[in-house]
């Protein structure tokens, strides 16, 4: 495709898919502030994690004392209503946020993200995790880091 084959209106069309195609969806932009935010309160961050229950978590942190924060990310209010499955993330952190854009009800801890970082504008509260099920997922996110560094596209089928 040259650039003297196109019209001025297939121009435009290409160069808005190009940029379309490179801007940030609320939700990545969300991801991507909580996790540097939870770098910058000592965590390591890892997204996309599946938990022994099926489900899986937006982000889980660890901390250097073995403390983990689950992050689940909501691109809005409706997104946040419209999820029923957050409260069984609980039992596998000691603390657990929702990351929004804007604020949503007083229901769990918040942070409110974009794509340059975060802030916590209501603290989580401390939960107990089980032994055994925090060791589990230490280990699932130690393996599935790894695995992301090994092969970055092609990692799941490892899991």
């Amino acid at each position: 495709l040259s650039l003297r084959s196109l019209n001025i209106n297939d121009l435009l069309a290409n160069l808005f898919v190009h940029f379309l195609g490179a801007m940030m969806t609320v939700t990545e932009g969300v991801t991507k502030g909580a996790s540097r935010l939870l770098v910058d309160m000592g965590y390591a961050p890892l997204s996309e994690v599946s938990l022994t229950n099926k489900r899986r978590v937006d982000i889980v942190g660890l901390n250097k004392s073995g403390k983990l924060i689950v992050v689940e990310v909501k691109s809005g209010l409706s997104d946040f209503r419209g999820d029923q499955k957050w409260q069984e993330y609980l039992p596998y952190c000691h603390a657990f946020y929702f990351a929004v854009e804007t604020s949503l009800p007083e229901e769990t801890g918040i942070i409110i993200a974009d794509q340059f970082g975060g802030d916590i504008v209501r603290p989580a509260a401390s939960r107990k995790v089980n032994a055994k099920r925090a060791k589990t997922l230490i280990e699932k996110m130690a393996r599935t880091g790894a695995l992301r560094l090994f092969q970055p596209t092609n990692y799941e089928q490892y899991l």
